[in-house]
C-alpha cells in the first residue's frame, strides 16, 4: 500500500502508467471485449468495474492537453447519439479529474482499431455494455 494512491493501482498497472509516454493510450475495457486479441501489453483487473478503473488511473494519469481529442468511447450500436449510462458515468469521472476534457465518439473499426494500437489494454469485469474508454496520456507541466 501506497499514500494518496487508490489501491487499486496494483503493481502491475502502476508500471505500466509509468511507463507510458506522452501520447501513449491506455483502453480500459468491459469484459465482453476481446482484450486477449487486441491487446499489445495486457492488465487483466477483472473483479472491477470499468468506472472504478478509470476514476483510479485518472487520479494519477495526466490526460494529453495539446491535441483536441485525448477520450475516446464507443458509439453503442454503432449509433453516436445513443446515450448509454455508463457514457455519463465516464463524463462524471473525467469532470472531476480533468475537467476540460471530453470524450469523442469513435464508430465501429474506428473504435477497436484504436484499442489496438493503445500501449495497453486492461480487462475489466465490467458487465455493461460498451463499458470502454481510451484515454491518450499527457505531461505534466513544469
Amino acid at each position: 500500500m501506497l499514500k494518496g494512491i487508490d489501491p487499486l493501482l496494483g503493481p502491475e498497472l502502476l508500471m505500466v502508467l509509468r511507463t507510458m509516454g506522452h501520447g501513449d493510450e491506455i483502453a480500459i475495457v468491459d469484459g465482453n471485449y476481446p482484450a486477449d486479441t487486441d491487446a499489445q501489453r495486457l492488465v487483466r483487473m477483472d473483479g472491477h468495474s470499468a468506472t472504478e478503473i478509470v476514476n483510479a488511473v485518472l487520479s494519477v494519469l495526466p490526460v494529453d492537453d495539446f491535441v483536441a481529442d485525448a477520450v475516446f468511447r464507443p458509439a453503442a450500436g454503432g449509433d453516436a447519439t445513443r446515450a448509454e449510462p455508463i457514457f455519463s458515468e465516464f463524463e462524471e469521472i473525467l469532470k472531476k479529474h480533468e475537467p476540460k476534457q471530453k470524450i469523442t465518439v469513435l464508430v465501429g473499426a474506428d473504435f477497436y482499431n484504436r484499442v489496438k494500437a493503445s500501449y495497453v489494454v486492461v480487462a475489466t469485469g465490467e458487465r455493461r455494455l460498451y463499458g470502454n474508454l481510451i484515454l491518450r496520456k499527457g505531461v505534466i507541466h513544469p
